[in-house]
């Protein structure tokens, strides 16, 4: 390929401007719809005629298409072109949503859940690419940013969202909402992009790669979905889908690695910036995610907190990301990769530990300081690292890069989810038969306690409410405990860290401009 086919030059500033918001708009519904449905999901089941454990099969589907189709970014844009996939993207996404809102049961819930997830895959990793093209060198960072910090509010959001749209309207809105959306997106993006399209390339169709991409990533993903709810490794269904995933994960490698056309593009991961910033991406994602599902779980279901109180809370890391940003943009190419990315791990070092040592008196005000550190560490940590992958690379190669560190990011969310949730009940479970256990005829204080109770409200009441302090109690330490485990994956992250050289980085002008290949 030549320089004139690969290279194109900055879009005007207003130009810019339109294009961040067209394509923040489409990365914030994408991300929007991971995790919308969560909260609707007792609306969907009662309103369709089935139980909840069913219902949230429109949740797996979804994550099932999607973590398929993400790492065929690269494979997908030579064959149609990086534009035209991303418009298709956004404008089957849009009426895919618009399917599911109508739909009038749950297999067919599922199934267009499951169209709408495969449709998606493109849509993040594309609009990275689109947008670090459409800036120049010195403020590709600022593009980063901006699509970074839309992929993170959305998730925060998508709880508050969805039960506020499930409650004053109906859950058919959450899918609606999508398509004014998606074809505002799709039309601006069209306007400005459509004489900006790479090159086609035909190449012959990796069937067996599919397949193997298919049933490993399909497997596990399901797994993980379902591993909760089966006690995991003591059921007989999730051992055969951890084998199956890893049987098909190792088969899959091998394939693509001496495929002469391969689906997905793993010589990658010979390039040790990209390898080690993906691996590192990967590991610190697990705690992040971890913290954005179980801190609404902990403050709705323990504290008691209202879906909207719980998100002023969370939301206050979006905020801190929002105004961090842009300074952090300027920092990198003054600071270099690793240096920025330690500065944001030790962010989120100190915000775990502060709220490691939580309790269930924990005033309201006490949760923002935490969060408030903990945005300012994510929007540190990711920018640098996500700019260091892509460090380098010619521009050819950004879309299958960006897919790959996408379908890892969104492979080890689902870990992420997984860990906290399971790591929060068995905690639970032991701190309440810890508590539970110094509670006994021959202890005065929580005698005296029960005792005193007893006298104001009645026996069996009295122990209702010491059980509901145990578990208020227990679950709080529980939440604790996690922390502790996610100060421990940080830690392990800034370690792997040094391996990173050190140096000033100029992470816009080599990971677009580049053309060595």
């Amino acid at each position: 390929m030549s320089e004139s086919q690969l290279h194109f030059p900055p879009l005007p500033a207003g130009e810019r401007l339109l294009a961040t918001v067209a394509v923040s708009l489409a990365i914030f519904m994408y991300g929007l719809d991971l995790a919308v449905t969560n909260v609707s999901i007792p609306a969907i089941a009662g309103d369709l005629g089935s139980s909840i454990s069913q219902g949230t099969w429109a949740i797996t589907a979804y994550a099932v298409g999607n973590a398929i189709v993400i790492p065929l970014t690269g494979w997908l844009t030579a064959r149609v072109g990086q534009v035209r996939l991303f418009i298709a993207s956004v404008l089957l996404f849009t009426l895919a949503s618009a399917l599911c809102g109508l739909s009038q049961s749950l297999e067919m819930l599922v199934f267009f859940r499951c169209i709408q997830g495969i449709v998606s895959g493109p849509m993040n990793p594309l609009a990275m690419a689109l947008l670090m093209q459409a800036y120049p060198p010195q403020k590709a960072a600022m593009a980063m940013g901006a699509t970074m910090m839309t992929g993170m509010l959305s998730p925060a959001l998508g709880p508050i969202m969805g039960g506020w749209i499930t409650d004053n309207f109906s859950w058919p809105w959450i899918f609606y909402v999508n398509i004014p959306v998606g074809i505002f997106s799709a039309w601006v993006s069209w306007r400005l992009f459509q004489h900006r399209e790479t090159p086609k390339v035909k190449q012959p169709v990796d069937y067996v790669g599919l397949g193997l991409l298919v049933t490993w990533v399909g497997a596990l993903q399901i797994m993980l979905d379902l591993g909760r709810e089966h006690a995991w490794f003591e059921s007989s269904l999730v051992i055969a889908l951890a084998v199956l995933a890893l049987t098909g994960f190792a088969f899959f490698v091998v394939w693509e690695w001496y495929e002469p056309h391969p689906m997905v593009d793993l010589k990658l991961f010979t390039r040790p910036h990209f390898s080690i910033a993906v691996a590192l991406i990967g590991i610190a994602n697990i705690p992040y995610f971890g913290n954005v599902v179980l801190t609404p779980l902990w403050l709705q279901n323990t504290l008691g907190y209202t879906a909207t109180l719980s998100g002023s809370v969370v939301m206050v890391g979006g905020i801190a990301m929002f105004m961090i940003q842009p300074l952090v943009a300027r920092w990198v190419p003054q600071l270099g990769f690793r240096q920025l990315a330690a500065i944001g791990l030790c962010f989120m070092v100190l915000s775990a530990y502060m709220r490691a040592g939580f309790t269930p008196g924990v005033s309201h005000g006490d949760l923002l300081l935490p969060q408030l550190l903990y945005g300012i560490g994510t929007s540190a940590m990711f920018m640098p690292l996500v700019l260091l992958a892509v460090h380098g690379l010619p521009q050819w190669q950004l879309a299958g890069a960006t897919g790959l560190n996408s379908c890892v990011r969104t492979l080890t969310t689902g870990f992420g989810t997984s860990i906290a949730t399971t790591l929060w009940d068995q905690r639970t479970i032991h701190h309440h038969a810890q508590l539970t256990s110094h509670i006994t005829l021959y202890d005065s204080v929580p005698m005296q306690a029960t005792s005193g109770l007893g006298n104001t409200v009645g026996g069996e009441a009295a122990l209702n409410i010491v059980e509901r302090l145990i578990n208020t109690q227990a679950q709080t330490l529980a939440v604790n405990d996690f922390n502790i485990f996610s100060i421990a994956m940080f830690l392990v992250c800034l370690g792997f860290l040094w391996l990173v050289k050190p140096g000033k980085a100029e992470p816009a002008g080599t990971a677009v401009h580049a053309l060595d290949h």
